[in-house]
């Protein structure tokens, strides 16, 4: 792998560690994302510097950012622009919304009615917005880092699996271990007010993306991913599909019971694009298992329907996909 990428990843997080404390892999979650060109969806209890984490990211990439609060009263022109009657010209103008920014900042998505979730979901998919009768290209790069709290769920609006399918991953945001806290009680919030440069300019930005596009995948490893995606779909065990047959389904009856809806053929390239990115964090022009397995739980999570079974059971997520990476054989 180019020295020079090698570079250009470790000084990134050499920068984010003056404001972050003990954040490297969400620093390190969100260039994957970026890099492979996906979105992101952050979970974690107030307090735990999502928003801080962002905003340092987009300014040691060099990008602009803005900053949405989503709150059951906001209207789609809020987002995505409006607009506006010129009595003087007796004409209309088009009035951008927050939403025409390189990286965005959706604070509590989860609290956006579905109006506004519908509007989110054309700029994620399509990278385009409509105001009116036009449609308008977004900025490129577009980077959508969307927060929500799984605590308080009053007066919030649960997230269509069509909407979440549409990020490339989920994060959970743990608290910080206790040396970690410390050194941040210590600083008394502080850290945030630290400068921070751009590392990333925009021709590094295609750089690194075209570095990823180059990094190899074997085929087995392909049929691997294939095989975790295919475990995850209750269906396929009740019916025999055509074509190739990689894993047994009839075993995995204790694991497909706590699944509703399994992962789609989009989860598989989401796995694919953001193993090829951490296998060249790593140096490496080549996939491992050990890629596929370190970015699993962070494409599946979000992707996983669960039945009313693993909620008896007290079953997440993280426990399911981490049962099927222990079943599947390892090519």
């Amino acid at each position: 792998m180019n020295n020079e990428i090698v570079h250009i990843i470790e000084n990134c997080h050499s920068e984010a560690a003056k404001r972050l404390v003990g954040q490297e892999q969400l620093v390190d979650d969100i260039l994957t994302a970026f890099i492979a060109g996906g979105h992101v969806l952050l979970e974690g209890v107030p307090g735990l510097a999502k928003t801080l984490a962002i905003k340092t990211v987009a300014e040691i990439l060099g990008l602009d950012f803005k900053r949405i609060q989503f709150t059951p009263d906001l209207l789609p022109a809020d987002v995505t622009g409006t607009l506006i009657y010129e009595q003087n010209t007796g004409s209309f103008s088009v009035r951008k919304g927050p939403v025409f920014a390189n990286v965005i900042l959706a604070d509590e998505i989860n609290r956006a009615p579905a109006k506004v979730q519908s509007a989110m979901l054309e700029a994620m998919e399509e990278k385009q917005i409509t105001i009116g009768e036009e449609t308008y290209k977004l900025p490129d790069p577009f980077f959508v880092l969307a927060t929500q709290n799984p605590v308080e769920q009053e007066g919030t609006y649960n997230l269509p699996e069509a909407e979440l399918d549409r990020f490339l991953m989920k994060l959970v945001i743990s608290y910080p271990a206790a040396d970690n806290e410390i050194k941040i009680v210590q600083t008394a919030g502080k850290a945030a007010y630290v400068p921070v440069k751009r590392i990333v300019q925009p021709a590094d930005i295609t750089t690194l993306k075209a570095a990823a596009e180059k990094v190899t995948c074997d085929e087995k490893l392909v049929e691997y991913i294939v095989s975790i995606l295919t475990v995850t779909r209750p269906e396929n065990s009740k019916r025999q599909q055509a074509g190739r047959t990689l894993v047994n389904t009839a075993n995995t009856n204790d694991i497909t019971r706590y699944i509703h809806f399994g992962a789609s053929p989009r989860a598989g390239i989401a796995m694919l694009q953001c193993a090829k990115v951490h296998a060249m964090f790593a140096g490496r022009d080549f996939v491992l298992p050990e890629d596929i397995k370190a970015v699993a739980l962070n494409v599946l999570r979000h992707r996983l329907v669960l039945s009313y079974e693993a909620a008896a059971d007290n079953v997440t997520a993280d426990d399911i996909i981490t049962r099927i990476l222990d079943f599947i054989p390892v090519p």
